[in-house]
């Protein structure tokens, strides 16, 4: 039997839901697997036993982290909080605050997360940035090729995909063809897609794809955009970013803590008019294109997979005691400097 620790990671997310929370699981296994046994699983109510947990999303891992801290209340117990968790249910539900307290660890996935917690657990908080492996255009553009804008997000309410639609029905330059990707999670935004896709030829819903495919139109579009009303650190951004393809954000905290407080392409969260306008600009206005296209590349040393990789092993290695004959832990490269906004000092 391997002396290596047993890590598990509890994801409420299944591998067919292929959300965000998912990938952040699935991409954690990867990285540990050669220095860590591990399990993914979608709960955990006693077995196996473990030497330590991970666990993603406050409130929908609850009776897991509940579990593991009545039965293993000395073992290491890593919280992800995901955008949900953030910016609603710590604030909200009591089972998102017992967890809180609950864990021995607490991660964000950008530092503005850092700003929603107690003053009390920011001292066992880390920032992990995710990551994604660069992906280049598939082929030159061929002349003619429409401006190709893209949306990823499952309808559901927290993506906001409506100021999308409705920002496809303003939008008025026929060059430019929006695509929508994501699950039906709602009955009234799957009638709304359908009906815009109606009204409008260059909007087209896609449905849900593979990831490997959403990835490849995303590298070979133009511009993506993300209109959510809240996200922990929304994996898209990174796969945007790291393909080189700039973005159109909703000014949220949770987007600003991904792209950074001084960019350019944010619009009010809601706003199709203002979203129409800036997709707009993004066609039409080569400069600001080229802002937007290097503000997102100063961005892209965040969210390479070997820095979020050592993250996530300094995490673990600091959790567990390590056998002698391990590994130490990987350094970081480019740490990132715990500090706050004095607004956020008290």
């Amino acid at each position: 039997m391997s002396d290596k620790p047993l890590v598990l990671i509890i994801s409420p997310a299944s591998a067919k839901a292929n959300n965000g929370n998912w990938q952040t699981a699935s991409r954690w296994q990867r990285f540990v697997r050669e220095r860590y046994r591990v399990r993914l699983l979608d709960t955990w109510d006693g077995q196996p036993q473990a030497d330590a947990m991970i666990a993603l999303h406050a409130r929908r891992s609850a009776p897991a982290i509940h579990a593991w801290s009545r039965r293993q209340p000395d073992a290491p117990l890593i919280l992800v909080l995901t955008g949900t968790d953030l910016y609603r249910d710590i604030h909200t539900s009591d089972d998102a605050r017992h967890s809180l307290a609950m864990a021995s660890h607490l991660v964000v996935l950008q530092e503005a997360g850092l700003g929603q917690l107690p003053c009390a657990m920011r001292a066992k908080t880390s920032v992990i940035y995710q990551s994604a492996p660069a992906l280049a255009p598939s082929q030159a553009r061929a002349a003619g090729t429409p401006f190709t804008v893209v949306m990823i997000g499952h309808l559901r309410e927290e993506k906001m995909p409506a100021t999308y639609m409705q920002a496809a029905q303003l939008l008025k330059a026929s060059e430019v063809r929006l695509l929508h990707i994501g699950h039906a999670l709602d009955v009234g935004l799957a009638n709304l897609a359908a009906s815009t896709a109606a009204a409008c030829p260059h909007y087209e819903w896609l449905g849900g794809l593979p990831h490997p495919r959403t990835r490849r139109i995303l590298a070979d579009s133009d511009l993506m955009v993300i209109a959510s009303n809240m996200e922990g650190g929304a994996n898209v951004i990174i796969e945007a970013v790291t393909s080189g393809v700039p973005v159109l954000a909703s000014d949220i905290d949770g987007n600003r803590g991904m792209l950074g407080c001084d960019y350019a392409g944010y619009f009010p969260l809601g706003d199709s008019a203002a979203l129409a306008l800036l997709i707009g600009r993004v066609h039409g206005d080569s400069a600001y294109r080229e802002q937007l296209h290097r503000q997102c590349q100063q961005r892209a040393l965040l969210f390479a997979p070997a820095r979020e990789q050592a993250g996530v092993l300094e995490l673990l290695d600091n959790a567990l005691p390590m056998p002698h004959s391990m590994p130490h832990s990987l350094p970081h490269p480019n740490p990132i400097p715990r500090t706050f906004p004095a607004s956020e000092q008290d």
